[in-house]
């Protein structure tokens, strides 16, 4: 799938909160396979947060979009939110988080176009390297970021536990392992 590419506006806040709970939260994200709803209810992201990150010099927040139909009947194409991915800059480093894909259209290639564009704005703001974090619990993604060229550092970052904001964990072992790859 080829998805055309843009940056988020402040327009964009609401569609994106609703995409990216959709892939991770609740019944809707059981159609896809990045769902985290085995592990976490509640919230993944809200508008404060999405808002925030729009205005965040430091941040791109990257929508991957599919052309349709206006419904309304007219002939004009009506932009249709696919995916998005968010790109932090942090000097040499670039973090990538907010990664999300209708759940719907997962396993067919939009991922893989979503973390490309990813990498190359990364590139562009003068990283060498990109890192993320991934549940632990996560097994089937991170063999995916594994199979892009991802490592994991032996880092990890512990789960906020006692912050709803982040989701309200199943079980009581979860953290983040820290994964990066170079953009050499």
């Amino acid at each position: 799938m080829s998805p055309a590419f843009r940056t988020a506006t402040l327009s964009d806040v609401s569609a994106v909160v609703e995409l990216v709970e959709s892939a991770y939260r609740g019944e809707k994200s059981r159609a896809g396979w990045t769902t985290e709803a085995e592990l976490l209810g509640g919230q993944r992201t809200d508008p404060e947060e999405v808002e925030a990150l729009v205005n965040d010099p430091a941040a791109t927040l990257r929508l991957a979009l599919e052309p349709a139909l206006s419904k309304s009947g007219s002939s004009e194409p009506a932009d249709v939110l696919i995916g998005c991915v968010l790109v932090r800059s942090e000097g040499e480093h670039a973090h990538v988080g907010m990664f999300a894909v209708r759940p719907t259209l997962q396993s067919r290639g939009l991922g893989s176009a979503l973390l490309a564009e990813a990498e190359r704005i990364a590139r562009e703001c003068g990283a060498q390297r990109v890192r993320m974090t991934v549940i632990e619990q996560r097994t089937e993604l991170l063999a995916w970021y594994t199979r892009r060229g991802y490592q994991q550092t032996g880092q990890t970052e512990p789960f906020p536990y006692g912050n709803p904001r982040f989701g309200l964990p199943t079980r009581d072992d979860l953290r983040f392992l820290v994964l990066e790859k170079g953009l050499g």
